[in-house]
């Protein structure tokens, strides 16, 4: 008979998806400790379970438009920070692909973000970035350079869609049919994908970029105006990845 604790580690090493089978082969043992791990092992089933269905209403929007053919779904992020690029993901995901847990990137903690980021890479059929920096943003004003964004994301795609879902926008100047979903993100798999992988993206450059810049907490606000990042701007004087458009109430 295995031990209350191989028996604890064989629960720890088998996928969620399996636990039906662990279930069955331990729920008669009558040890307190096996029965505790039965107990869990049962309630964190039905929590994967939940998550199943959850995830199926987030294709619902895919699954209607199923005839359409390759569906991709568009993001941006980082269009109120005062510093930064804004940066838009493209997204083409398999049709019959699943993948738990995902969900709009703002209510992801940043480990689970990385995590579903590297696996939305690995099981696109195609995705990849735009990015209009702050310049750029000076320039033409944020919603310009958000489709600007956008569209180089599209542009830069191994594979063309056939169809775009976005998250609330109409982007201009895109022949490609598409579909603007209010709150898309959070309702729609393809464009919480896009989401995400954009979201890990510019991270990134902002952590990188408090190592260029440091004193403005850009590896933790991510150039977002917070009390402390608007202190710096006001003792250090902006640096080049800030928006001028943005910051001048600040440094008046």
């Amino acid at each position: 008979m295995k031990s209350v604790q191989e028996i604890r580690q064989e629960f720890a090493r088998t996928p969620v998806e399996m636990y039906p089978d662990l279930l069955a082969l331990y729920e008669a043992d009558g040890r307190k400790g096996v029965m505790s791990l039965v107990s869990s092992g049962r309630k964190k089933y039905e929590k994967y379970q939940a998550e199943l269905v959850r995830l199926e209403k987030m294709c619902s929007y895919e699954k209607q438009h199923a005839d359409a053919g390759l569906i991709c779904g568009i993001d941006e992020v980082g269009r109120g920070p005062l510093a930064g690029p804004v940066v838009a993901g493209a997204v083409i995901l398999p049709a019959d692909l699943r993948i738990p847990y995902i969900n709009d990137s703002k209510k992801l903690s940043p480990a689970r973000r990385e995590e579903l980021s590297a696996l939305i890479r690995e099981k696109a059929v195609a995705f990849s970035l735009g990015m209009s920096s702050a310049e750029r943003i000076d320039e033409i004003n944020i919603l310009q350079a958000t489709y600007e964004a956008m569209r180089e994301a599209v542009a830069s795609l191994s594979v063309c869609p056939d169809m775009l879902f976005n998250d609330a926008v109409t982007i201009p100047g895109i022949s490609i049919p598409q579909l603007p979903i209010i709150g898309g993100d959070g309702k729609s798999m393809s464009i919480a994908a896009a989401s995400i992988v954009a979201k890990v993206f510019r991270d990134e450059m902002m952590v990188e970029f408090d190592r260029i810049y440091p004193g403005y907490g850009f590896a933790s606000n991510k150039g977002y105006g917070t009390a402390d990042h608007i202190k710096a701007i006001k003792e250090l004087g902006p640096c080049p990845i800030h928006r001028k458009s943005f910051i001048k109430n600040i440094i008046l």
